[in-house]
C-alpha cells in the first residue's frame, strides 16, 4: 500500500501537468523506499528472521545503525524538511493545487495517513519494550515450531542436531538477543540515508540556478503546471503541518486503541480494502475477461477468421468443378467464350 501511494503522488503530478515533479519524487522515492527495504531487511536479519512486529520493540539499542538510517527514511517519506521527500512531495503537492484544490486535499491527506502508519512502524520496531524477550502469544507458533527438522543420517549426526536444538531453544528462539546487520548489509543503507538527505537538492525551489532537475529536463518536458494562485511557501507550511499531524497521530494514537477487539475485525483484514477490491475490481474484471475469451476471442474473433476460410474453402470446391480434366470441355469453354466476344465487338461496331 505504501509503495502503490507513492506511485499515486507521480501519477497526481502527471495529471497535474508537473512532469518534472513527477520524475523528481521517483528519484526521492528510489532513495528512501529502498532505504527502507533494506532496513526491514537488516530489521529481520538482526532478529533472527522475525518479522511480526507485534514481537520487536527497543531495536535501537541493538542496531544503531539500521535504527538510524531507517529512522532518515521514515523522515524522509513522511515529508519531513529537509530530507528529500519532503521537497518533491511539497512541489507535487503545489501543482495539485493549481490544478484543483481536491486534488491536493487527497495528497495532503495521504501525506497524513503516510506520516502516521510510518511513526506508528518506527515506534512498534525501535522504541518501547523488548517485547522479543516475550514468549509468543497462546494459539500463535512460533517461527521454531514452523521449520520442520531436516532428516537424521546417522546416529553422530542425531547428536549434532541434539547440540543444534538445544542451543536454538537457548538463544534463536524468542529470547535470542537482536544484532547489527554486517558492514555487507550496513554500508548499502548509510549510502541510501545519506542520498535521502541530500536528494532533495536536485531540484530545490528556490531558483533557477537550483532547481537543477527541472533545468535538465525542461528541453524535453517543458513547462506545463499550473502555478498556483497560492503563496507556495503556504502550501509547504500547509503540507508539512499534514505530515507533522500524522507523526503525532502516530507516536499517541496507535496506543489507545483497544487493539485486540480491534485487530481481527479490522487490522487483520486490512480495513476490508483487499475484500473491497476485489467486489468491485477484481470479481467484475474476472467475469470481464472471461466474457471477452469465451465469448468476443472466440466467437466474434475466431468465428470471423473462420467464417472467411469456410467460405473460401467453399467457393473453392465449387469452382473446382470447372477443371475437368478433359481438353473438349476447354476447348467448348474457349469457343463460347470467343463467340460472345465476336458477338459484343458485331454488336458495338454495327449499334455505332
Amino acid at each position: 500500500y505504501s509503495t502503490i501511494s507513492q506511485l499515486g503522488y507521480m501519477f497526481l503530478a502527471v495529471g497535474s501537468g508537473a512532469y518534472v515533479a513527477a520524475i523528481f519524487h521517483m528519484v526521492t522515492h528510489a532513495f528512501f523506499k529502498a532505504l527502507l527495504f533494506l532496513g526491514a531487511g537488516s530489521v529481520i536479519h538482526g532478529l533472527h528472521e522475525e518479522q511480526d512486529m507485534k514481537r520487536m520493540g527497543a531495536l535501537r539499542k541493538w542496531m544503531p545503525i539500521t535504527s538510524a538510517t531507517f529512522i532518515v527514511g521514515w523522515l524522509a517519506i513522511a515529508g519531513i524538511p529537509p530530507f528529500a521527500g519532503f521537497w518533491s512531495k511539497d512541489d507535487i503537492l503545489t501543482a495539485a493545487w493549481g490544478k484543483s484544490p481536491a486534488l491536493w486535499a487527497v495528497g495532503a491527506v495521504t501525506a497524513l495517513l503516510t506520516a502516521y502508519y510510518m511513526t506508528r512502524q518506527v515506534v512498534l520496531v525501535f522504541y518501547g519494550e523488548e517485547r522479543w524477550r516475550q514468549p509468543a502469544e497462546q494459539g500463535e507458533p512460533d517461527k521454531a515450531e514452523l521449520t520442520e527438522p531436516e532428516p537424521v543420517a546417522d546416529e553422530h549426526a542425531s547428536d549434532e542436531a541434539a547440540v543444534h536444538a538445544g542451543a536454538h531453544d537457548g538463544h534463536g528462539g524468542h529470547g535470542a538477543e537482536p544484532h547489527e546487520s554486517p558492514w555487507t548489509m550496513a554500508l548499502p543503507l548509510v549510502v541510501l540515508a545519506a542520498l535521502a538527505v541530500v536528494g532533495g537538492g536536485l531540484n530545490l525551489p528556490f531558483t533557477k540556478h537550483t532547481a537543477l532537475l527541472e533545468r535538465w529536463l525542461e528541453p524535453v518536458v517543458g513547462r506545463f503546471a499550473v502555478e498556483p494562485h497560492a503563496s507556495k511557501l503556504l502550501l509547504g507550511a500547509a503540507a508539512l503541518t499534514a505530515a507533522a499531524i500524522g507523526l503525532a497521530l502516530g507516536l499517541n494514537l496507535w496506543r489507545r486503541i483497544n487493539r485486540p477487539e480491534l485487530e481481527p475485525v479490522v487490522l487483520k483484514r486490512a480495513w476490508g480494502v483487499d475484500a473491497l477490491y476485489a467486489a468491485i475490481i477484481e470479481t467484475p474484471g474476472r467475469a470481464l475477461a472471461a466474457f471477452s475469451a469465451f465469448v468476443v476471442d472466440k466467437q466474434v474473433v475466431d468465428g470471423a477468421v473462420n467464417g472467411v476460410a469456410t467460405l473460401v474453402r467453399n467457393g473453392g470446391g465449387q469452382l473446382r468443378r470447372l477443371q475437368t480434366g478433359y481438353v473438349r470441355n476447354y476447348a467448348l469453354a474457349i469457343s463460347a467464350g470467343g463467340a460472345l466476344l465476336l458477338g459484343w465487338v458485331v454488336f458495338r461496331v454495327v449499334g455505332g
